[in-house]
């Protein structure tokens, strides 16, 4: 195994990452709420995200990739959590314009997106923001997480961050486990029923850690 900075060329992969870890252990996630389109359109449309002129949290830059026997194998955002919101919609914007999409379809994305504000609960602007952490099927159980949070945790304190935050869908147990393993606990959660009528989930739960110290607690 080895950890590297993602590239352009992993855009398809980096795309397939977002999608699994925005669905997590439910069948859809907000790209697929938000877009409402077949999977292979909704993975077309985030791989243009994370190749586009404006920075976001989609973007391939963001990313840290897991390989195994030279091929990507799992992946996650790491990133200053500041005006990460505005930064995702210019994105969205972005490709939406380049892809001939009407302007009233691009309301309906913002309209259909909003269904996680609710509950939708991250780090503040200051805080060093984990996110979109995904593992592909046949490499799990390998240890590729706990490598990949402990190299972005290192990215974030070189960067001279205090704080790590990492969010998820609440019951997502394999996620939880992962991520209390690497030293996060539970600082925030928020529940919702019309966003539970929509996925199946409750809301969303915030774990965070300090950064002063490594993945398995040693200074």
């Amino acid at each position: 195994m080895t950890i590297r900075s993602a590239r352009p060329e992993d855009a398809e992969f980096i795309a397939q990452t977002i999608q699994s870890s925005q669905r997590g252990y439910r069948s859809r996630g907000w790209f697929d709420v938000a877009l409402g389109w077949p999977d292979a359109q909704c993975r077309a449309f985030i791989a243009r995200i994370a190749v586009a002129q404006a920075m976001s949290m989609w973007h391939v830059s963001q990313f840290l990739v897991a390989e195994v026997d030279g091929k990507p194998a799992a992946a996650l955002c790491a990133l200053p959590g500041a005006g990460t919101g505005p930064a995702a919609w210019r994105a969205i914007e972005e490709v939406a314009a380049a892809t001939g999409l009407a302007a009233s379809e691009l309301e309906a994305i913002r309209r259909r997106g909003g269904y996680t504000r609710a509950c939708w609960v991250q780090g503040g602007e200051g805080d060093w923001m984990i996110e979109h952490v995904a593992t592909d099927p046949v490499h799990r159980g390998r240890g590729l997480v706990q490598a990949l949070i402990a190299h972005a945790l290192e990215k974030g304190r070189a960067a001279g961050f205090n704080r790590a935050t990492i969010s998820f869908l609440i019951g997502n147990e394999p996620a939880e486990r992962a991520y209390a393993k690497a030293g996060f606990v539970l600082a925030e959660e928020k529940r919702d029923p019309a966003f539970e009528a929509i996925i199946g989930a409750p809301g969303f739960r915030m774990f965070a850690r300090k950064m002063g110290c490594s993945a398995n607690g040693d200074s």
